[in-house]
């Protein structure tokens, strides 16, 4: 099988030649580990190659390498389905103020300054003005009166945006490709927006219909690019639960996660959910009344396991299940029983891609690393009388 047909087999409850493999991301330390030499791989790292490169004037150099780097990482570890976009800010810096700080905006009006730490490898605001104000119910209310007039000028492309065509023209006959699309979430960082699920349900209903809205006009143009799957969520739980009652995840998120769902279907995509945390409080919900067919992001941690998901929702397709945590700190014979376990339950009952769930942090051991990745290639393959589609 290639890369494509293996994971549309997973989608499909057919029989695969080997597990699945997808590992949702990685530092720039460990990627660097993995190819050897400096990879063009991560997060808030990306975010400042990117600010770099837009101040020399090599952002072209940029995007070639970044996209050069996430294919060969995806190779070498022999994934099937490719991530190859990772974060992005394509703003211009108006000043550099060091190697790693750099100021965007205007210095005499409006402004913010952010800095890059090469240990974390995180590209955070350090500083700016004037200083974000903490929301209100009122500058909620502004906001999604503004991203409601913004709507009515927002018309995706029917042929699919130009960078998913361009990739998917390069990689999608032999992979799937990873595209985002259909994200939907209530912020949860500040108390205002809690304190709005409960005091005005009307206003976090709009604000979900114009990410719903979004999501549902680019599907076409999605489909047309041939991908066939759409890689969306958004985080809303910890490792004790949602951050929201069962009952507003009913009234508020499931009617747009099935329009979003809907659309999918009716362009032939896959529909994707991603979040980390405890989510079995609204499983039934997420998991068997929206429509979502797969499930990333799974956090073990949390008790989100693959066995008891498998039980419980034999429709939905699964990916990842290795705790990032568990490479960070556990030992090798921790990683290597984890990564085992994962392997043996897609054997066991197919419809699951095994992989890291979460970013690959830096400082993970590479002992740790080289266990997880040599446990899964030595150990992919289904023999010709395994159950590997097993859900009915």
């Amino acid at each position: 099988m290639t890369p494509r047909e293996r994971v549309l087999a997973a989608f499909e409850g057919r029989q695969t030649d080997k597990v699945p493999i997808h590992n949702i991301g990685f530092s720039s330390q460990i990627a660097s580990m993995i190819l050897g030499r400096e990879a063009y791989i991560g997060g808030g790292m990306q975010q400042w190659r990117e600010a770099k490169a837009l101040w020399e004037g090599k952002e072209d150099e940029f995007l070639e390498r970044s996209e050069k780097d996430a294919f060969d990482i995806s190779v070498a570890l022999d994934h099937d389905i490719l991530r190859m976009e990772y974060w992005r800010m394509p703003e211009k810096p108006s000043r550099k103020i060091d190697d790693y700080t750099f100021l965007y905006g205007d210095s005499d009006k409006n402004w913010r300054l952010m800095r890059f730490d090469p240990d974390t490898e995180l590209y955070q605001i350090i500083d700016q003005y004037p200083p974000r104000m903490e929301d209100t119910i009122e500058t909620i209310e502004q906001s999604v009166i503004n991203q409601e007039k913004s709507l009515e000028h927002h018309h995706p492309n029917p042929e699919g945006p130009s960078n998913v065509r361009a990739l998917m023209e390069k990689y999608g006959k032999n992979w799937v490709v990873r595209i985002g699309g259909g994200g939907l979430g209530i912020p949860y960082g500040s108390r205002v927006w809690l304190e709005a699920i409960a005091l005005r349900p009307d206003l976090i209903a709009r604000y979900l219909d114009i990410q719903a809205e979004i999501a549902v006009r680019s599907m076409e143009g999605i489909a047309a690019t041939d991908a066939k799957m759409v890689f969306g969520g958004g985080d809303f739980a910890s490792n004790q639960g949602p951050f929201y009652s069962p009952k507003s995840f009913n009234e508020l998120m499931l009617p747009r996660l099935k329009l979003i769902a809907d659309s999918c279907h009716k362009n032939g995509l896959y529909y994707l959910f991603a979040s980390d945390g405890n989510l079995w409080d609204v499983a039934n919900d997420l998991f068997g009344n929206s429509g979502v067919d797969g499930f990333y992001e799974i956090d073990s941690r949390a008790g989100m396991n693959l066995r008891s998901l498998r039980e419980r929702f034999p429709h939905l397709t699964l990916i990842g299940n290795i705790s990032s945590v568990t490479l960070h700190i556990g030992t090798k014979d921790d990683v290597i029983n984890e990564t085992m376990s994962c392997l043996d339950e897609a054997k066991k009952n197919g419809g699951i891609i095994v992989g890291v769930s979460n970013y690959i942090l830096p400082g993970t051991p590479e002992e740790n690393l080289w266990a997880m990745i040599d446990t899964m290639k030595k150990n992919r393959e289904i023999s010709g009388n395994a159950v590997s589609a097993n859900r009915n």
